[in-house]
């Protein structure tokens, strides 16, 4: 892993283009330290409702196959999860539950995974981000423990053009995604 950048495939559990989780992946990005390469998986929104009969007929959809590869090539995943009503939203598990079957094959098993989100209530995503660590960790992801990253009250802490301004915010995305780096290579021996 030292000859070339490590990689990290994000994934921003919302469909809105300008949702704050997305401008929190895109923050990770330029905090990322050098020789890490961020790229998000943009195709969230056209994964089809989970349903295993198709998955036994047919294999994996296209989008769904595609999530499949670049979660399997990633050395590591950084996943921005907004919270819906207590949990992470619909799409972000359901994405999660195409790639996770069978589980003894899903490019998850033994993936270093980290998370974070953004949302504008009180608490952040921490309900949220508790919900899919369990998720996680049925799968045998190694999810990242520490730096937890929960921005709370959003509108304030990102500006109009959707650049995280806050400089806590900002620090603690910039030590999750250097914990995720370390974790990752600590992890690949």
């Amino acid at each position: 892993m030292t000859d070339r950048p490590l990689t990290i495939l994000g994934i921003a559990g919302s469909l809105r283009r300008e949702s704050y989780n997305r401008a929190l992946l895109r923050a990770a990005a330029r905090l990322a330290p050098p020789g890490v390469a961020l790229s998000t998986f943009e195709r969230l929104g056209e994964i089809p409702p989970y349903d295993d009969d198709v998955r036994l007929a047919s294999g994996l959809p296209g989008p769904v196959a595609d999530l499949w590869r670049r979660v399997a090539e990633a050395d590591a995943v950084l996943i921005a999860c907004p919270e819906y009503n207590y949990g992470p939203s619909g799409v972000l598990k359901n994405a999660i539950d195409w790639i996770s079957r069978p589980p003894a094959d899903t490019p998850l098993r033994h993936k270093p995974v980290a998370m974070m989100g953004a949302s504008t209530g009180n608490f952040g995503t921490a309900r949220a981000q508790l919900s899919l660590r369990n998720t996680l960790a049925y799968l045998d992801a190694y999810v990242l423990a520490r730096p937890e990253v929960a921005v709370f009250r959003a509108a304030e802490r990102f500006d109009a053009a959707g650049e995280l301004v806050d400089e806590a915010g900002r620090e603690l995305v910039a030590q999750l995604v250097a914990g995720l780096v370390d974790w990752t290579r600590r992890l690949s021996g």
